[in-house]
């Protein structure tokens, strides 16, 4: 995308020399062959995460007992759709990375830049290609079994594999010209180099090869190069092998619950492939069309339904925006509101259950996923309740239509759109009742999505559902391959004791928890504006909860305060991720999206104070429920 510093996921097409460019290099013609195939892996590997689960919950609805080795292999299934989607990510020019890359006047100076950021991050892929065969290695002889006889060892040659081919990638796509892309290439030997010497960097400070890393990132490098490069770069100037980084990214991936986040990520794919949006637009402005400001009401709504499967990947601005966007400007809302509105929407829902970065958040803090589902409810529900509160105030100042409430018409509206608002209701009620774990009720809201997509709508194809599997992939391997190399970061970080030393330098310095608590707001705020929530997640919660032990904050009311700062932060200017992408949707200048987004940056500021500071809001279901 645009400017500085937000990741995106559809970056801008026709940019010659930056490693998003997506037509800088195309495939020649034997390799559209290999590509079909590597898609069809991919989407064969993201269906069976679908269908292992819900076979598992048959068999013992039905048995009494499950298939043997199934959470296992869903595990290690989500290691591949993470790696082999970040392979296919890397293929279409769609790896995550900042955008300052695209301030680069195009020409020589863009193609210039696209080359250093290869040239470094083929390196860093290929020493973390040596430590995954290490890795593969070390599991070899060991001769652990995930199950039926299939040992850890074959579901790990999948590491090297992908950053094998990532290194060749970022090479590819590092110029259209050949000159360029043999330069690119001696990342690949300065790889080898530290691969054979590791000695070379033992006992030697790390902060230049940290320089080299910013600089390559600011130039357009991907975001996981970042983060594995610093783990690498550290690790091996402490003398410790870098093969320390996938074994912390397998500890990751094996997570029982992380398999959820693709499969709710596929969940909001679907939903928004066909003409989902449209019939829960038709609900909302059919039941809340009467209200002042109806239609902007609504946007909210909408949008905030969206980003609870999506997540803060920005397809809720990417798919609903130009939609949402006509129907504001049409019932005569300014159009400085309505880019406004739509892009403080963009991030509405991350609190509310089952929202992916509360999932993560759980993952990583090891506290109740579910505590956090019930914690984030009234703080998500006041912050969209904020947003459409100024639509009402825009509606009244400037005369909007209002939809009148025509029970007819609301009861069609709702009947067509059952599938969908059935959906979250299903999810809750299988994981509070009991009935399914988290990820086989991710299951059920991907298979659901995608039968009501294509058996009872019939918005897509068969083969169009296939090219639904492939996108998600492309998005899913994306964020998963950062989450992976990011825990090697942490496992540094902790080892390091950076936390304890953050601890004694805030003891020391805040004694009142209401000023630690701004403090906190203030940090979490300039994270959130320049890393994305899920690698924010990673690195910077081992940091903070010491912290909040120390000030006595409760663990759900800490996640609730990262969270709703990190929504924020995508609407912070001048680099928060929404306002890039809501720029590249609507094709406005950045600088006419900043004025659009300060009154919803103000609205929400509040939103997020009032959750900081009353922990009532997030603790008060909960110590109802006896779960405090």
């Amino acid at each position: 995308m645009s400017a500085a510093a937000g990741p995106s996921i559809e970056p801008r097409p026709g940019t010659p020399g930056t490693p998003g460019d997506t037509a800088a290099a195309p495939a020649p013609a034997p390799l559209r062959w290999v590509h079909r195939f590597e898609d069809l892996i991919a989407c064969l590997v993201l269906a069976l995460m679908v269908l292992l689960p819900l076979a598992e919950m048959a068999m013992r609805l039905l048995f009494q007992r499950g298939i043997p080795g199934s959470q296992p292999f869903v595990q290690h299934l989500t290691l591949w759709i993470g790696f082999l989607g970040a392979t296919l990510a890397a293929r279409e020019g769609r790896l995550l990375q900042l955008a300052s890359g695209t301030f680069i006047p195009e020409g020589p100076w863009r193609e210039a830049a696209g080359i250093v950021s290869a040239l470094v991050g083929s390196a860093v892929c290929l020493v973390l290609a040596a430590a995954s065969w290490t890795l593969v290695e070390v599991e070899r002889e060991g001769g652990a079994v995930i199950a039926l006889g299939i040992e850890v060892w074959m579901a790990l040659l999948v590491l090297p594999f992908a950053f094998g081919v990532l290194a060749l990638r970022l090479v590819w796509h590092a110029s259209r010209r050949r000159w360029g892309r043999v330069v690119a290439a001696l990342g690949v030997g300065l790889g080898v180099v530290l691969v054979l010497n590791p000695e070379l960097l033992e006992g030697k400070p790390a902060w230049p090869w940290l320089l080299v890393l910013v600089g390559a990132t600011l130039l357009g490098g991907p975001l996981f190069v970042a983060l594995g490069g610093a783990a690498v770069f550290l690790f091996l100037a402490d003398g410790i092998p870098a093969a320390a980084i996938p074994v912390e990214t397998y500890r990751l991936a094996v997570n029982p619950t992380l398999a959820a986040i693709p499969l709710f990520t596929l969940t909001g794919f679907l939903l928004a492939e066909g003409k989902a949006s449209e019939r829960l637009l038709e609900v909302f402005r059919s039941w809340f069309g009467w209200i002042p400001g109806g239609t902007a009401v609504v946007c909210a709504l909408l949008c905030a339904f969206f980003t609870v499967f999506t997540g803060g990947s920005g397809v809720t601005i990417l798919a609903l925006g130009g939609l949402l966007y006509q129907a504001l400007v049409a019932d005569r809302y300014r159009e400085q509101f309505s880019i406004g509105l739509l892009t403080a929407s963009g991030s509405l829902g991350l609190l509310l259950p089952p929202a992916l970065p509360l999932i993560l958040y759980g993952i990583v803090a090891e506290i109740s996923i579910e505590d956090l589902f019930i914690g984030g409810i009234v703080p998500g529900l006041l912050l969209i309740g904020l947003v459409a509160g100024w639509g009402v105030r825009e509606g009244i100042r400037g005369g909007a239509p209002r939809v009148p409430l025509r029970a007819g018409r609301a009861g069609r509206a709702l009947w067509r759109a059952k599938w969908e608002l059935a959906l979250p209701v299903v999810v809750l009620v299988t994981i509070f009742g009991g009935f399914a774990t988290l990820v086989e009720a991710s299951a059920i809201a991907a298979a659901l999505a995608a039968g009501m997509q294509w058996l009872v709508h019939r918005d897509v194809t068969a083969r169009e559902l296939l090219r639904v599997l492939q996108k998600c992939s492309v998005l899913i391997g994306g964020v998963l391959v950062i989450l992976g190399v990011a825990m090697g970061l942490t496992s540094y970080l902790v080892d390091a004791q950076i936390a304890q030393r953050l601890l004694d330098l805030v003891s020391d310095n805040i004694e009142s928890r209401i000023v630690f608590l701004l403090c906190l707001n203030l940090f979490l705020l300039l994270i959130g504006c320049l890393m994305d929530i899920f690698s924010a997640t990673i690195v910077v919660v081992p940091l903070i909860l010491p912290l909040g032990a120390a000030f006595d904050i409760h663990p759900v009311h800490l996640g609730i305060i990262f969270i709703a700062n990190l929504e924020l932060g995508y609407l912070t200017p001048p680099v928060g991720l929404n306002l890039f992408l809501a720029s590249y949707r609507f094709e406005k200048p950045l600088l006419v999206v900043y004025r659009a987004a300060v009154p919803m940056l103000v609205i929400l500021g509040f939103g997020v104070l009032l959750i900081t500071y009353l922990p009532v809001l997030t603790l008060g279901i909960l110590e109802m429920l006896g779960r405090v």
